[in-house]
C-alpha cells in the first residue's frame, strides 16, 4: 500500500498573529516527514500565509483539495491560534477523508497580545461546528500539543492508521470460495449488508475451483516452483512429494482467483471436500496469503475475512483467524486460542510452522487424506482481536486487546495455538455469546483496538464496541 499522505490545513483568525502560520507550516511538514509520511499544503500565496481566515478562503482551500483528489488520505487541521470555524466548515465539509484537529500550546510566559494563541479554546470551536455539521473528526489527548513536541509523532502514526483503515475498508472485494461450511450456521453472513458498507462479495463454487486445481496439477514447472517456495516458508519435510505438489497447485489457483476477481480478502470452504477430493488440507496456501497481506479466513467465514482485513490495515501486520477454543485451567483471564494451521508464519514462535496431519479430521477422512496443517505455537506479543457480523442490515464489530504468554500447553494439543491473556476475559466471552458473534476471532500484532473503533465506527458507520483495552 502507498504511504499515507496528509493534506495540511492551517486555520487563522485575523486579530491573532498570523506570522505564527509560517512557523506552523514548517513545523507540521517536518513532523509529518519525521513520522514517515507525506504531506501536501496549499500554496503559501493562496491566502495570507496559506491559512484560512474566512469562508471565501475556505472555498479556495476546498478547490485545492478538489484539484488534488485522490492524492491524500486524511487532513490534519493545524491550529496555531484560535482559527476561523466558518472558513474551516466550508473548506472541509466535503473532503471525504478523516480529519485530525491539532491545536498549539500557549506558553505561560508569552501570553501578551502579540504572542497569545488561544488555540486551546479555538479547538473547541472547531469541534463544535463540525459536530453541528455532522463532519466526523478525530481529536487526541492532550487537548493541545505542538507538532515538534515529543509524543506528537505517535498521534500522527495513530491517525495514519485510522486513515489506512478507512481507505482500505471503504470499498473492497471479498471472495467466498465454496458454500458455507455445512456444519457451521455460525458463519452465515448477508451479502447485501456488506454491500451497503462498500464490500462487494464474489462467490465461487468449489466444483469450478477443483477443476482449475486439476488443470493446474498438469503445469509441472509452475507447481515445482510453488512447491519449492512453500518448502522455504514452512517445514514440509513430513509431507509426501505428491501431496506437496497438490498443495502447491491449490495455492496457485487461489492466486489466480484473487487476480481474476481483484479480491482483497477471501474465505475458503476448507473441509471436507479438499480432504475427500485431493487428500490434503489447504492450510499452507491460506497461511501464505495471510503472510502476504491478503486476509484469508478458513471455514468460509466471510465476516472474519472482513475483520482480518480491517485489523491488518490498522496494524500493518498479518492477521489470522482463530477459535476461542479452550479454558486454561482455572485462570479466568486466560484461554487457549487455536486453529488448524492457517496462521501467518510471522506470528509463530521461530517464524515457521511444521506441516503435518489434521489430527481431528483424520478420524473421519483418514490420516493419508488430511495432511497440510501448518502447526506451531504463537510467539509472545501484545495483540488486537476483533470479529464481525452482519445483523439485520448492520455490520457489527467488536475489538479488544490481549497478550500471548509463554504458558505451556499439553503436548497432545495439535494445530496452531497459544495461551491468550485478556483482561476481563469472562465478560468478553459473555459479550460475544450474548451479542450473536461466532466462535471465530481475528488477531494481529500490536494494540490497535481504539484505532478500529475510530475508523470503523466514526468514519464508516459500523456498529463497533470495544470490549477491552
Amino acid at each position: 500500500m502507498e504511504p499515507i499522505t496528509f493534506a495540511l490545513y492551517f486555520g487563522n483568525r485575523g486579530f491573532f498573529p498570523a506570522e505564527a502560520i509560517a512557523d506552523a507550516r514548517r513545523e507540521m511538514e517536518e513532523a509529518v516527514r519525521k513520522a514517515g509520511f507525506r504531506s501536501i499544503s496549499a500554496p503559501a500565496d493562496m491566502t495570507r500565509y496559506g491559512a484560512v481566515e474566512t469562508a471565501k478562503e475556505g472555498q479556495k482551500y476546498a478547490e485545492f483539495l478538489k484539484q488534488h483528489a485522490g492524492e491524500f488520505d486524511g487532513v490534519i487541521m493545524c491550529l496555531p491560534n484560535f482559527g476561523d470555524e466558518n472558513g474551516a466548515m466550508v473548506a472541509l465539509k466535503d473532503c471525504g477523508v478523516p480529519i485530525l484537529i491539532q491545536a498549539y500550546d500557549d506558553e505561560a510566559d508569552r501570553m501578551d497580545p502579540a504572542h497569545r494563541r488561544d488555540a486551546f479554546c479555538g479547538k473547541f470551536a472547531m469541534m463544535d461546528v463540525f459536530y453541528q455539521m455532522k463532519i466526523p473528526f478525530t481529536a487526541y489527548q492532550p487537548h493541545t500539543m505542538n507538532p515538534l513536541t515529543p509524543g506528537f509523532d505517535r498521534q500522527i502514526r495513530d491517525f495514519a492508521a485510522v486513515c489506512r483503515v478507512v481507505k482500505g475498508m471503504k470499498s473492497f472485494k471479498v471472495g467466498a470460495v465454496g458454500a458455507r461450511t455445512t456444519a457451521f450456521k455460525t458463519v452465515r453472513f448477508d451479502e447485501l449488508t456488506l454491500q451497503k458498507y462498500g464490500i462487494d462479495t464474489e462467490t465461487l463454487d468449489l466444483t469450478s475451483v477443483f477443476a482449475q486445481i486439476r488443470s493446474m496439477q498438469k503445469e509441472k514447472e509452475r507447481v515445482a516452483q510453488r512447491r519449492a517456495y512453500y518448502a522455504e516458508m514452512a517445514d514440509m519435510s513430513g509431507v509426501p512429494g505428491e501431496k506437496q505438489d497438490t498443495i502447491a497447485a491449490i495455492g496457485l489457483v487461489l492466486d489466480e482467483i484473487i487476480e481474476e476477481y481483484s479480491l482483497d480478502a477471501l474465505a475458503l470452504r476448507c473441509w471436507a471436500e479438499f480432504q475427500q477430493e485431493f487428500g490434503v488440507s489447504p492450510c499452507v496456501p491460506v497461511c501464505d496469503l495471510n503472510e502476504r497481506g491478503i486476509a484469508a479466513a478458513c471455514e468460509m467465514d466471510v465476516n472474519n475475512a472482513v475483520a482480518m482485513r480491517a485489523i491488518a490495515l490498522a496494524s500493518e501486520q498479518p492477521a489470522s483467524v482463530l477459535d476461542w477454543n479452550n479454558n486454561y485451567g482455572g485462570e479466568a483471564d486466560k484461554c487457549i486460542v487455536f486453529h488448524c494451521g492457517p496462521v501467518a508464519n510471522s506470528l509463530l514462535a521461530g517464524g515457521k510452522g511444521t506441516v503435518g496431519r489434521h489430527r481431528i479430521l483424520e478420524n473421519s477422512y483418514g490420516a493419508d487424506n488430511c495432511i497440510g496443517v501448518n502447526a506451531g505455537k504463537f510467539d509472545q506479543f501484545h495483540f488486537t482481536f476483533a470479529s464481525a457480523k452482519t445483523d439485520e442490515g448492520v455490520l457489527g464489530f467488536y475489538a479488544g486487546e490481549g497478550d500471548f504468554t509463554d504458558d505451556p500447553v499439553s503436548k497432545e494439543f495439535f494445530g496452531t495455538y497459544g495461551v491468550a491473556k485478556v483482561g476481563g476475559l469472562q465478560d468478553v466471552l459473555t459479550y460475544i455469546g450474548e451479542n450473536g458473534y461466532k466462535h471465530h476471532v481475528s488477531i494481529t500484532k500490536g494494540g490497535c483496538a481504539a484505532i478500529l473503533k475510530e475508523a470503523l465506527g466514526k468514519y464508516l458507520g459500523y456498529r463497533i464496541d470495544l470490549v477491552t483495552r
